[in-house]
């Protein structure tokens, strides 16, 4: 099993070939057995519960969106950002939050 690379821009599909690589290679890797490292031992049952403690958290701080505001895109940007697929709303707001903390970027677009 190694590393496999495939540079995908923005709108392309994941080629064929790199998607039956890369199950092919989970499925090899299911079958091997577990190597435990003993530096990082199996979590305790205390720590699991900490663990799903903190995910609930991050769920439900997922619960209280921020506020919904429509805007207006081209089309082409949009599908752009669909091409992404599920959380490319997230993707934009994070885009959006960069530009926002880095006002000279805007400087360059005009």
């Amino acid at each position: 099993m190694g590393t496999i690379r495939s540079t995908v821009r923005v709108g392309q599909k994941i080629p064929k070939e790199i998607l039956k690589l890369a199950k092919e290679q989970v499925k090899e890797a299911r079958k091997a057995p577990k190597v435990y490292d003993p530096e990082c031992p199996p979590s305790t049952p205390e720590a699991l519960a900490e663990f799903a403690a903190m995910a609930r958290e991050l769920r439900k701080n997922r619960r209280n969106p921020a506020p919904v505001v429509a805007i207006r895109l081209m089309p082409d940007v949009l599908a752009k950002y669909k091409a992404l697929g599920k959380g490319y709303t997230g993707i934009m707001a994070d885009v959006l939050n960069y530009v926002a903390d880095n006002p000279e970027i805007l400087s360059k677009v005009h």
